[in-house]
């Protein structure tokens, strides 16, 4: 028996990833959203990124706390040559996102999930893995580390030689906009909070994961220092091959950033639709200007409203 796919492959009717159109500026038309379905059955190909199979988690079970934070969450991300999908995770506050993203890192409390399966690349998530990194809404750093030594930290506990890796290191923390000679040798209480996630985010790509799973990373930013960050991360993104799960509560940053948008149910939260859009050809600034946008935006405001007004939420 086979059923849609859901995204990932045009060629397996999920859509396309999107791409710039003649001329700049994104059309309505290829905003397209759909409930979603089941994967196929059977063994694919290629092994999906990451593949979620009716899965739920409840914390606390059998006890008088018990709390279901996702429930019968099924989809897959194909893993496409050459390409890397940026996917946003919305829905109304406590659905269960950040449960999400966790399982996927394997990271207790939320993993193991309580049933179904989680796997990427076909093996079942056991705990953290060097494929995948994370980056939290919290600025986390080494107090004691300089700025350098933060973003080397994961190539020092591979054994890389420190010559090696202080020079990797200030190669990325070039790439992510800040001065070799003015920043490497602060400390993390000396950085802005943009600067210390332009650290975070340094010190995650720098270990090459097939995986990023960002947590609300630019939620505690200034409006224009969060759009800022959202440009830098679509041109690091642009020129690697990485899978990018981006949770957010801001919906133009999930319009902006999306290949895929996942929009979650109220808790206990399931994906109840999945949107696709074009691919940002501008400034964040510039984009949520455009007709266009303003409409993708709107269409996933309603959306949300009206899941909380059904929740009684004020």
């Amino acid at each position: 028996m086979s059923e849609p796919e859901v995204g990932g492959d045009p060629a397996n009717g999920g859509g396309s990833l999107r791409e710039p159109l003649a001329g700049g500026t994104p059309a309505l038309q290829t905003w397209s959203a759909k409930p979603v379905e089941p994967p196929e059955c059977g063994t694919p190909a290629r092994p999906h990124v990451v593949e979620f199979r009716n899965v739920t988690k409840t914390y606390s079970a059998g006890t008088p706390r018990e709390y279901t934070a996702i429930r019968n969450v099924t989809f897959h991300v194909a893993d496409l040559p050459n390409i890397g999908e940026l996917i946003t995770i919305i829905g109304p506050s406590g659905c269960g996102k950040s449960t999400l993203l966790k399982l996927i890192a394997g990271l207790e409390p939320q993993h193991p999930p309580t049933s179904g399966e989680v796997l990427v690349f076909n093996q079942p998530v056991t705990g953290p893995g060097a494929d995948r990194g994370m980056i939290f809404q919290e600025y986390s750093a080494f107090d004691n580390r300089t700025v350098l030594d933060n973003i080397a930290f994961g190539l020092e506990c591979r054994g890389m030689p420190k010559a090696e890796r202080r020079a990797m290191a200030a190669d990325w923390l070039q790439r992510v906009g800040l001065d070799t000679a003015r920043d490497a040798r602060k400390y993390p209480h000396q950085l802005s909070g943009g600067m210390r996630q332009r650290v975070a985010i340094a010190r995650s790509l720098i270990l090459n994961p097939r995986i990023l799973l960002m947590d609300e990373p630019f939620g505690a930013l200034d409006p224009m220092t969060r759009l800022r960050m959202q440009d830098l991360l679509i041109k690091l993104w642009a020129k690697s091959e990485e899978t990018v799960f981006f949770v957010t509560h801001s919906i133009e940053e999930a319009v902006f950033l999306g290949d895929r948008i996942y929009l979650f149910s109220n808790a206990p939260g399931t994906i109840v639709e999945e949107c696709h859009a074009p691919r940002p050809d501008r400034p964040a600034v510039e984009a949520q200007s455009l007709p266009d946008f303003a409409e993708r935006v709107k269409y996933i405001r309603a959306k949300i409203a009206k899941m909380e007004a059904d929740a009684g939420v004020i």
